[in-house]
């Protein structure tokens, strides 16, 4: 899987002699949030396999069933769904790609956007592809994983690496490849995967495009409308 190194992305940002980040962090910090993610992913899924006796088909624990995202079940006020089914993952494998990628991609972002910015995106990106399963999914199908927020962390990177000027052609046949498989193998929410991607870099541009003077204050203004948006999407589709 090819990727941006962190050094290269330090080099992008901090040969520009800055004391800030295109996105307005400090750099130099360490990935804090992304390794906190990823353990957070893995004891839940301990916890459903242990529940259900079987690490492979945890799906059949009572935790799983009333914590992964099933549009009819959110119709009728079940909204957790909509968060909680992010940290659930369907057996090793699936835990195994999601985490390896959360790795790869979110320590570089996170770097570049400051930590509290990446979990926003994060966070914001999880919401678009949960907005997408609940606006085109059947009501009764059952949905997990982190994938959404990873494939908005696709999109994130080719944002700032195209803000900062850097080859971004790994990166779009990352998504390509990724895409394609989304669409050709089964079992795979391809709903959930292209909802995240396109939040994921409208947050990021948000975020890396805000102008110098106000960059907060516009941060916050869009990925607080963009989360507007999700949410108010997800209820107009239980009505």
């Amino acid at each position: 899987m090819g990727y941006q190194c962190v050094d290269c992305v330090a080099e992008g940002y901090g040969a520009s002699r800055r004391s800030t980040t295109v996105a307005g962090a400090a750099p130099g910090s360490r990935p804090l949030v992304v390794p906190t993610l990823i353990v957070l992913n893995i004891a839940v899924y301990a916890l459903t396999a242990v529940q259900a006796g079987n690490p492979v088909y945890n799906t059949m624990s009572r935790l799983f069933r009333e914590l992964s995202l099933v549009p009819g079940y959110v119709h009728d006020g079940e909204w957790w769904r909509v968060l909680t089914s992010g940290f659930l993952h369907i057996g090793p494998i699936h835990l195994l790609v999601n985490m390896l990628a959360l790795w790869m991609l979110g320590r570089d972002l996170e770097i570049v956007l400051g930590r509290g910015r990446f979990l926003a995106l994060y966070f914001v990106s999880m919401l678009g592809g949960a907005a997408a399963v609940m606006l085109l999914n059947a009501p009764n199908e059952q949905v997990a994983g982190a994938s959404g927020a990873v494939f908005g962390l696709m999109g994130a990177l080719v944002v700032v690496l195209r803000r900062l000027r850097m080859p971004a052609g790994q990166a779009f046949g990352l998504i390509a490849i990724n895409v394609i498989i989304s669409f050709t193998l089964a079992g795979i929410s391809w709903q959930g995967h292209l909802g995240g991607l396109v939040v994921g870099v409208a947050a990021t541009a948000a975020l890396v495009y805000a102008p110098a003077r106000s960059r907060t204050a516009v941060q916050v203004a869009a990925l607080g409308g963009l989360t507007v948006l999700l949410v108010l999407l997800i209820w107009v589709t239980g009505l």
